[in-house]
């Protein structure tokens, strides 16, 4: 093992003990509907409130009784002031059904302050949440509030009221925002056995390709199939995404025109943002493309990974997860043949993508595996994505693609022991 694997390898298990103590992951009675994973801002897009109300869209998986919400101000370089919070169902745009809407508290208290670097969850509160329903979740913001930490490839359009109208009662819509500031995660009571299902990924699970406000994500699509086969047993099905994400690496950061906002590595990020969701059973994971495709293109004259360091971090993921008692399944990556970003495409990366694949569809460390290669690719050019499941970038399915991939799913590996 590289010394810098040896080194990610003791990070991903100093934050899983953390993760351990956190409270949340060890409640087995709150399983999650919703998430998103919490990034830094992406330079030249920073969105600032003043004394304003936001309302954020989100879509349910599961349905539940009883509700909670996490925020984050993990990315935050001051405290991040709420004075108050409410859900209610939504009808469509920023409207809601008014009768369905109830307040959030904070320890018992309306509003709270969450200091940099920290995380807040509300209290329980009743709340029939219907399964696959959209959410409204309006965060009050006194003050002024960057969003430093947000979930920018939302893909649904959330809504910002009018300067100096934070304390307002009610919600009138000036703006929209493409991004899910603070917010990270959904939990409800299910009624009967559930259990949460982690979509951990770069942009092909984020939904990079997908039609906008349409839940066509694939983790929406796989949510549905879920539900229609299930029976008794249900799923909230958990999208844990980020956009460029890598699995060895960091993001760019510095003079990069990412910087920080693609995340940490999923090595690094794997004991919060999938085994610290509530109620979790499962962890997909889809990583490695943009570990493959970055060198010599996106960030320049890294050295590319082989595929045996691929190996062996997807190895320490599914090492991390058994322990927990979480079940672990590979999906193999996608052709990303034809991109028109230079370099990011080469034969010695299609290689690369070609071992890991093979290495997957038999490796004994995981408990079941979605060949997405096998399903999406072009017979006739088995290095690019057959046309009709192509988004047009040559990277990312769109919707087709996402629902073709759900459709392959093997529904055995979610079988309950």
């Amino acid at each position: 093992m590289r010394p810098a694997l040896r080194t990610l390898s003791v990070l991903l298990v100093a934050s899983l003990v953390g993760a351990c103590s956190a409270g949340r992951e060890t409640d087995i009675h709150w399983v999650g509907t919703w998430a998103a994973a919490p990034q830094p801002v992406l330079p030249g897009t920073l969105e600032t409130f003043s004394d304003q109300q936001v309302r954020l869209i989100v879509h349910a998986s599961i349905g539940g009784s009883q509700v909670r919400i996490h925020l984050s101000n993990e990315h935050g370089g001051k405290p991040l002031e709420i004075g108050g919070a409410r859900i209610a169902r939504r009808l469509r745009d920023s409207d809601i059904d008014s009768a369905s809407e109830r307040a959030l508290t904070f320890a018992g208290k309306l509003a709270a302050v969450i200091a940099p670097g920290g995380t807040l969850a509300s209290d329980p509160v009743a709340f029939e949440v219907p399964a696959f329903a959209d959410l409204a979740i309006t965060l009050n913001l006194p003050g002024t509030a960057e969003a430093t930490t947000n979930h920018f490839l939302a893909m649904q359009t959330s809504y910002v009221s009018a300067p100096g109208s934070a304390s307002v009662a009610t919600f009138a819509a000036a703006k929209t925002i493409g991004i899910w500031p603070f917010l990270t995660a959904v939990d409800v009571m299910p009624r009967g056995e559930a259990t949460a299902v982690v979509v951990f990924g770069d942009s092909t699970a984020d939904g990079d390709g997908s039609t906008a406000n349409a839940n066509r994500r694939w983790p929406d699509y796989l949510a549905r199939r879920l539900a229609g086969s299930a029976g008794a047993r249900q799923f909230g099905v958990l999208n844990l995404g980020i956009i460029g994400n890598r699995l060895l690496r960091d993001s760019p950061g510095g003079a990069s025109e990412f910087g920080d906002a693609l995340g940490k590595s999923g090595l690094e990020r794997f004991a919060r943002d999938a085994l610290g969701q509530a109620g979790v059973g499962y962890v997909v994971v889809r990583l490695g493309i943009n570990d493959i495709g970055f060198p010599g293109s996106l960030t320049g004259a890294e050295t590319p990974p082989s595929a045996a360091e691929l190996i062996g971090a997807h190895r320490q993921l599914a090492a991390a997860a058994h322990s927990r008692g979480i079940r672990v399944i590979a999906v193999t990556l996608t052709p990303f043949g034809g991109t028109s970003t230079p370099g990011y495409f080469s034969a010695p990366k299609e290689g690369v993508r070609q071992e890991l694949n093979a290495w997957m569809r038999t490796a004994p460390e995981f408990d079941g595996v979605i060949d997405a290669d096998a399903a999406l690719r072009d017979p006739a050019d088995p290095s690019r994505l057959l046309a009709m499941y192509d988004s047009g970038d040559h990277v990312h399915p769109g919707d087709a693609g996402n629902e073709r991939l759900a459709a392959a799913t093997p529904l055995a590996v979610f079988a309950p022991r």
